[in-house]
């Protein structure tokens, strides 16, 4: 494949435009000048640096404008290095000094700046970055006038599927293409969840469900038009589909399995966000209904990640599902000395102090059993707040009814043993006696 390359003739051509363009004159002066001015660019920005952070914080503006300020900040490097190319530029061209490639950098700077300042309206960082790169890529080849060239190279790169090819060209245009509506579906789908969510009419359960289900649309659709803009014929993939389609059954069961159980979940109502759940013996509320999972938070504030898929399959006991009135039960026992009609009224006013316990339905106290050594009731209150917690309003209830106890001198016992100590029974012996002859 070398046999055409006449290596002398190479080497001559590339030994002459080296000697034209990088051994002059000129060439040296700019790469003074392109060094000297992005080194007294970074004193300047380092001079300039504390002074311009402690003026933003100090500013009575918004977190965000604050940001955005902040990141304007960091553009004073290539703002300080614009100016002094840009004036030492127009010094040596009055001297009859060639500086193309100076006002070129100098182009390419500018083009940096505006374009960095354009693009803080976008508030992700990552997408902020991604995009000012790619938009300045595209400014700097068409600034050196190497824009036709790259496309024609980068379009020459590829291969061929059948009718269909496919360059490195169509590759990064569909990357960026998908990067950008993407984007813009999130950014839809934000505002979208937020319109929803402030339509009071409709129930918590089904502002989530179609938020979630507008976002997929949006993406699944970005995705859609972002491929077949690039040039990309999607029948292509019509013989594998069935094979991906199987292999991704299998590696997505349990994905899809959590998708589908949390729509159930949605639209049958039996969980949303903000109810009162006990399952394996987490108890929590319902802080966040998501596609693959819910969100469950604790009275201690830990959150719980569980699989939509449990909720279906599972025992799950919804606390405030129907009515979020919940019936809570306290069991006591006092001594045989006392009146059980009197410890029943007791108990039931001392169950009315807490200020957690509704007055209708009204406590009820019931005696249970007779026990070994003690009169057993159990006391039955209600309560609507039970996201506050259940052990707390227990605690309530038993030191009221600890107080009331020992104002009417009520005992309540505990177990006891007693012990008799038996004295062995004292035995007698026979003394032999001798018999003389």
């Amino acid at each position: 494949m070398f046999e055409n390359i006449n290596l002398v003739t190479l080497q001559n051509q590339v030994t002459e435009w080296f000697l034209t363009n990088i051994l002059t004159i000129d060439a040296g002066v700019q790469a003074v000048l392109l060094f000297a001015s992005f080194f007294f660019a970074f004193l300047l920005k380092r001079a300039f640096k504390t002074p311009l952070n402690d003026l933003i914080n100090k500013l009575p503006i918004p977190f965000r404008l604050t940001e955005v300020l902040h990141s304007l900040e960091r553009l004073t490097l290539p703002f300080f290095a614009l100016i002094l190319v840009t004036v030492s530029a127009k010094i040596l061209g009055g001297f009859g000094f060639n500086v193309l490639f100076a006002m070129g950098i100098a182009k390419l700077l500018l083009a940096w700046i505006f374009i960095r300042f354009i693009v803080q309206l976008i508030e992700n960082r990552a997408a902020r970055n991604v995009i000012a790169l790619t938009i300045w890529t595209i400014a700097a080849l068409s600034i050196l006038g190497v824009m036709d060239q790259t496309t024609t190279t980068l379009d020459a790169i590829g291969i061929n599927l059948g009718e269909f090819r496919l360059s490195a060209l169509s590759v990064i245009k569909g990357v960026l293409g998908i990067f950008v509506l993407l984007y813009g579906a999130l950014g839809l789908a934000k505002i979208t969840d937020k319109r929803v969510h402030s339509i009071r009419s409709l129930t918590p359960s089904s502002r989530v469900l179609i938020s979630k289900m507008m976002r997929v649309i949006l993406v699944v659709t970005a995705l859609l038009i972002g491929i077949t803009s690039a040039g990309i014929d999607l029948s292509l993939f019509a013989v594998f589909s069935g094979a991906i389609g199987l292999g991704i059954g299998f590696g997505l069961q349990k994905v899809i399995s959590n998708l589908f159980s949390g729509m159930l979940l949605l639209l049958d109502q039996s969980i949303k966000p903000g109810d009162i759940i006990e399952m394996e013996g987490t108890f929590g509320w319902v802080n966040h209904l998501g596609a693959r999972y819910t969100e469950i938070v604790t009275r201690d504030n830990k959150s719980y990640l569980v699989p939509n898929e449990e909720f279906i399959t599972q025992q799950v006991i919804n606390w405030s599902h129907g009515n979020t009135l919940v019936r809570i039960e306290v069991s006591f026992g006092v001594h045989y000395d006392s009146d059980p009609h009197q410890i029943k009224q007791l108990a039931i006013d001392a169950a009315k102090k807490p200020d957690r316990v509704v007055d209708s339905p009204s406590p009820v106290c019931h005696l249970l059993e007779f026990g070994d050594s003690s009169l057993n009731f159990v006391l039955r209150y209600w309560i609507k707040d039970a996201e506050k917690g259940i052990a707390n309003t227990k605690g309530d209830v038993m030191l009221a009814l600890w107080d009331v106890f020992k104002e009417h001198d009520i005992q309540i016992p505990y177990p006891h043993r007693e012990v008799f100590m038996h004295e062995p029974p004292k035995t007698t012996t026979k003394k032999s006696s001798k018999k003389t002859a």
